[in-house]
């Protein structure tokens, strides 16, 4: 799996002109789900997500998770994350896990965050075309990829 994790003010996504979800200070993650990932996967990215530190303390030192902060997170998956690029100019996506693979596997995410959180976390619609308007806090951008843990 891959994700870039972004700290926001507000995050929203839309589809069809129509807010389907939303949050304010927290989290944006778009997610990108491997052929190849596993549910363990999803489990080890939650958690690492939700214990990542990316928020200032009293003394502005990131210092603080999401936890921390009582954060709210905006989970879209994004099979492009995944795109293969060497060969010409037009990206390739053999390498994004099929729907039925992908969707139970973001959802198995979506429910870790949600467990770790210890709220709900919202969503877009997995394979639809939306919209996502977000202010980045910071900015502060992670990717983390569980292929490759750095």
């Amino acid at each position: 799996m891959r994700a870039v994790v972004q700290r926001v003010s507000r995050a929203e996504v839309r589809v069809e002109g129509k807010t389907i979800g939303s949050c304010g200070r927290g989290l944006m993650v778009l997610l990108g789900v491997h052929a190849e990932d596993t549910q363990a996967d999803a489990e080890w990215l939650a958690a690492k997500v939700a214990a990542l530190r990316i928020f200032s303390d009293s003394e502005g030192k990131m210092n603080l998770s999401i936890t921390d902060v009582s954060g709210g997170a905006l989970v879209v998956s994004q099979f492009t994350l995944h795109a293969k690029y060497k060969k010409g100019t037009r990206p390739s996506f053999i390498h994004a896990a099929r729907p039925e693979t992908a969707i139970p596997l973001y959802e198995h995410f979506v429910k870790n965050l949600e467990e770790h959180l210890k709220r709900p976390v919202a969503t877009g619609k997995f394979g639809a075309t939306m919209e996502v308007d977000l202010v980045n806090d910071g900015p502060v951008t992670i990717t983390m990829d569980t292929q490759h843990k750095e």
